[in-house]
């Protein structure tokens, strides 16, 4: 089992920034793949990045290229999402997820989940 939570949520201005951790506990956690997703309301749970257990793939979806950046510590068993010139469409609950082997995009593939953590981008 691995038990996810996320925090660093809030609301934030457009042209803002915030920066989303996730920690990781229970099974071991760096030869993980680790993702961030997001779902607003009404819209179905999306991908924006994920990246490998050493850190050498990374994916982004195109809507957040230039704009976020993931990474993880492994020795603190937590990943980070840094967000920077939010938008207002930016806006959903964003969820960490967990999954071994190679990076993927689609949720379904991911194993584990935490809770979310609400980001909220006003206009």
């Amino acid at each position: 089992q691995v038990q996810l939570v996320e925090s660093g949520g809030g609301l934030v201005q457009a042209g803002g920034s915030l920066r989303l951790s996730c920690a990781a506990s229970g099974r071991t956690y760096g030869r993980y793949t680790m993702g961030w997703f997001r779902q607003a309301p009404g819209k179905e749970r999306e991908f924006v990045a994920a990246i490998s257990w050493d850190g050498g793939t990374i994916y982004y979806t195109d809507s957040v290229k230039g704009r976020f950046t993931i990474s993880r510590d492994n020795a603190k068993n937590t990943v980070y999402l840094q967000m920077n010139s939010l938008k207002p469409e930016d806006t959903a609950v964003y969820y960490c997820a967990n999954k071994g082997g190679l990076v993927q995009t689609t949720p379904e593939f991911y194993d584990y989940w935490g809770q979310g953590t609400q980001v909220t981008v006003s206009s």
